[in-house]
Protein backbone atom coordinates (compact mmCIF):
# COMPACT_ATOMS: atom_id res chain seq x y z
CA UNK A 1 0.00 0.00 0.00
CA UNK A 2 1.54 3.66 -0.87
CA UNK A 3 -0.29 7.08 0.17
CA UNK A 4 -0.69 9.13 -2.94
CA UNK A 5 -0.98 12.99 -2.00
CA UNK A 6 -2.68 15.38 -4.38
CA UNK A 7 -1.87 19.45 -4.14
CA UNK A 8 -3.38 22.41 -5.88
CA UNK A 9 -5.26 21.90 -9.34
CA UNK A 10 -4.51 18.22 -9.03
CA UNK A 11 -6.50 17.96 -5.87
CA UNK A 12 -9.58 19.70 -7.57
CA UNK A 13 -9.31 17.65 -11.10
CA UNK A 14 -8.81 14.46 -8.76
CA UNK A 15 -11.60 15.35 -5.99
CA UNK A 16 -9.43 13.83 -3.45
CA UNK A 17 -6.81 15.45 -1.27
CA UNK A 18 -5.10 11.52 -0.80
CA UNK A 19 -5.66 8.51 -1.13
CA UNK A 20 -4.29 4.78 -0.30
CA UNK A 21 -3.66 2.50 -3.22
CA UNK A 22 -2.31 -0.83 -4.09
CA UNK A 23 0.07 -0.61 -6.73
CA UNK A 24 2.39 -3.04 -8.64
CA UNK A 25 4.08 0.00 -10.02
CA UNK A 26 8.01 0.07 -10.44
CA UNK A 27 8.41 3.63 -10.82
CA UNK A 28 6.71 6.84 -10.28
CA UNK A 29 5.50 7.33 -14.15
CA UNK A 30 3.94 3.69 -13.67
CA UNK A 31 2.16 4.67 -10.92
CA UNK A 32 0.70 7.14 -13.06
CA UNK A 33 0.17 5.11 -16.13
CA UNK A 34 -2.18 2.96 -13.00
CA UNK A 35 -3.95 5.68 -11.96
CA UNK A 36 -4.75 7.58 -15.61
CA UNK A 37 -6.42 4.43 -16.82
CA UNK A 38 -8.53 4.57 -13.06
CA UNK A 39 -10.89 7.49 -14.76
CA UNK A 40 -11.38 10.79 -17.05
CA UNK A 41 -10.34 12.32 -13.71
CA UNK A 42 -6.97 10.94 -13.61
CA UNK A 43 -6.51 11.30 -17.22
CA UNK A 44 -7.00 14.96 -16.74
CA UNK A 45 -4.60 15.20 -13.74
CA UNK A 46 -2.00 13.83 -15.49
CA UNK A 47 -2.41 14.63 -19.09
CA UNK A 48 0.76 16.63 -19.09
CA UNK A 49 3.43 15.49 -16.79
CA UNK A 50 5.87 18.57 -17.95
CA UNK A 51 3.10 20.58 -15.57
CA UNK A 52 3.53 18.54 -12.13
CA UNK A 53 6.23 17.84 -9.48
CA UNK A 54 6.65 14.71 -7.78
CA UNK A 55 8.27 13.82 -4.49
CA UNK A 56 8.59 10.06 -3.02
CA UNK A 57 8.72 10.20 1.11
CA UNK A 58 8.75 14.04 0.54
CA UNK A 59 12.13 13.84 -1.16
CA UNK A 60 11.60 15.60 -5.22
CA UNK A 61 12.56 13.37 -7.56
CA UNK A 62 11.67 12.35 -10.93
CA UNK A 63 9.25 10.62 -12.54
CA UNK A 64 11.36 7.05 -13.18
CA UNK A 65 12.53 6.90 -9.34
CA UNK A 66 11.47 3.58 -8.40
CA UNK A 67 9.02 3.06 -5.82
CA UNK A 68 10.07 0.08 -4.31
CA UNK A 69 9.96 0.41 -0.11
CA UNK A 70 8.45 4.06 -0.65
CA UNK A 71 5.66 5.11 1.67
CA UNK A 72 3.96 8.11 0.06
CA UNK A 73 3.89 9.46 -3.58
CA UNK A 74 3.09 12.95 -3.50
CA UNK A 75 1.70 15.51 -7.12
CA UNK A 76 2.13 19.14 -7.19
CA UNK A 77 2.56 22.17 -9.86
CA UNK A 78 5.89 23.60 -9.69
CA UNK A 79 6.66 26.05 -6.69
CA UNK A 80 6.74 29.50 -7.84
CA UNK A 81 8.42 32.63 -5.86
CA UNK A 82 7.19 35.86 -5.14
Amino acid sequence: MIDVLYFAWVRERIGLPKERIETGAATVADLVAELRLREERYEAAFADLTALRVAVDQQLTGFDAPLAGAREVAFFPPMTGG
